[in-house]
């Protein structure tokens, strides 16, 4: 992992940020990098929701880059707290949701 980060909201619920090797290369960006937003009460039960998901490598090693305000915004307006999107993202790419990510890319032969 290249870096990540958490940073605790006044309610005591912490938002963790992670930069990950996407799981899958047909929904991933060209250099397969991407960003992953979470909210949890804790460090613990976030890493623990991206497992559930099938993340198995997933650790936050120091806070080396926690999320940015705007990161921490994006993720505390989605319904379910998990959001990802490229790196290095352009300016107009908007956070998508974990599912998307997660999906296989479908082949061209498959309907």
């Amino acid at each position: 992992m290249a870096g990540g980060g958490f940073v605790r909201l006044p309610d005591g619920s912490v938002v963790v940020a992670l930069s990950l090797a996407a799981p899958h290369a047909g929904s991933a960006p060209p250099d397969g990098r991407v960003r992953v937003l979470v909210r949890a009460p804790n460090r613990a039960r976030a890493l623990t929701r991206l497992r559930n998901l099938g993340l198995r490598a997933v650790y936050l090693r120091g806070n080396t880059e926690p999320p940015t305000p705007d990161e921490v915004t994006a993720v505390l307006h989605h319904p379910d707290g998990l959001l990802w999107r490229s790196l290095p993202h352009g300016r107009t790419e908007s956070w998508h949701p974990i599912g998307s990510l997660l999906r296989p890319a479908r082949s061209a032969d498959r309907p």
